[in-house]
């Protein structure tokens, strides 16, 4: 046969992608059940991918939560106590301390050297033990302090007599809580009475600030003679960079004498924070990666079955002039169908599994986005692998010998 007889003869029919895919989703509902069930098989191992992968990341930010509340995050800057004469942090020093790039909060308290009555009447030495100090009004975020009672100073509340009671403080003064709509109490404090607007919770991180009376920065200055340097500076900052922080604040709140100056050291539950979390990171990579696994020989299974079962049909159709190419296409977009809808349906069914454990849990609930990700993605990768091979197998048997398969 010459080539130009060739050229005139009979070429095959390429399929456009989307006939392809109509093939494969006819596939798939010509076998309902079957298909439905295969699905099912995928989305299983997909949702125990999810899951085992959800569950513990919430379990891990329930327990990175706790550790942060131990205050890992925050730092007491205060000059040295021994010092003569005595060391006087500036009157901006929190300001500067939150212009260091990694701090994220900084606040200040200064002792004002006064005396806290429950009366005119009373005598000194019954409030002996209870400090009163001037205080910034975002304290309470950068001490993770909450009220109990009341309300916290504010802007306008710190300009006038208004004091926020520690919760010993509040104890020893006889107050229990702040009764809106009815006369506030009121404390004497240096020669002025000043009214009681809130009262605090108790401050794991600040203890010393439970045993202390706080009067708003713009007041202490007019009604107490305070002179605006601040005693303890509280600074949060960023926790992958606490250490950095700690060793220039000395040089920046106090720029002319740092060596007079201390900082805590980052709290003993921070270590143990980066422990875990590198523990538990490797833990979790660990179980993702047997999760995928299992979820994949399961996948892999299904496909494998689903394919080889149909040989008699792939020779039915190779004998009714199908090539050897649209045999694998079909198929191939068979199996990713069909391992798309399962690893979507997985995906969902593992995140709201996993969701609901961590609420019964009363953890916070954290799904990986790669693990949704890997679901999806891993099942329509698995599929395909899955479904090539044995579609590639078939269509290479002679069409007689497809259709005497079993």
């Amino acid at each position: 046969m010459t080539r130009s007889a060739r050229a005139d003869g009979p070429r095959p029919v390429r399929l456009a992608f989307t006939d392809v895919l109509r093939l494969g989703l006819l596939g798939i509902r010509s076998r309902g059940p079957r298909a439905a069930l295969s699905a099912l098989g995928i989305s299983l191992g997909i949702a125990t991918l999810v899951l085992v992968t959800a569950v513990p990341a919430s379990s891990r930010q329930a327990l990175m939560n706790q550790l942060s509340a131990l205050g890992t995050d925050m730092l007491r800057v205060a000059p040295q106590g021994d010092s003569d004469p005595p060391v006087v942090l500036p009157a901006t020093a929190d300001a500067m301390a939150a212009r260091i790039g990694p701090v994220t909060h900084a606040s200040a308290v200064a002792n004002t050297h006064s005396t806290v009555l429950r009366s005119d009447r009373a005598d000194p030495s019954d409030a002996s033990g209870i400090g009163v100090l001037a205080a910034r009004t975002d304290l309470l975020a950068a001490v993770h302090g909450t009220v109990r009672s009341g309300a916290f100073l504010s802007t306008t509340t710190a300009r006038f007599p208004t004091v926020v009671l520690g919760s010993r403080a509040a104890s020893r003064l006889g107050f229990d809580r702040v009764r809106p709509g009815r006369e506030a109490g009121q404390v004497y404090i240096g020669g002025h009475w000043f009214t009681v607007i809130g009262i605090l919770d108790p401050l794991p991180l600040a203890p010393d600030l439970d045993t202390t009376v706080l009067v708003g920065w713009d007041a202490a200055r007019t009604q107490l003679d305070f002179d605006g340097h601040p005693t303890v500076v509280y600074v949060r900052a960023r926790e992958a960079q606490i250490e950095a922080v700690r060793a220039v604040l000395p040089a920046t709140v106090h720029p002319q004498l740092p060596g007079l100056v201390q900082v805590s050291r980052p709290s003993d539950a921070l270590a143990a924070k980066r422990a875990t979390q590198r523990t538990l990171s490797v833990l979790l990579l660990g179980l993702a990666g047997v999760a995928l696994l299992v979820g994949g020989v399961g996948v892999a299974n299904t496909m494998v079955v689903s394919v080889l079962e149909r040989r008699r049909e792939i020779g039915l159709r190779r004998a009714l002039g199908a090539s050897r190419g649209q045999i694998r296409g079909q198929f191939l977009a068979e199996s990713v169908a069909l391992s798309a809808l399962g690893g979507c349906a997985g995906t969902t069914l593992g995140a709201a599994a996993a969701a609901g454990y961590a609420m019964s849990q009363s953890w916070p609930v954290v799904v990986p986005p790669l693990a949704l990700v890997a679901g999806v993605v891993g099942a329509i990768a698995v599929g395909v692998a899955a479904g090539l091979y044995p579609a590639v197998r078939a269509s290479a048997l002679p069409p007689t010998e497809a259709l005497a398969a079993v």
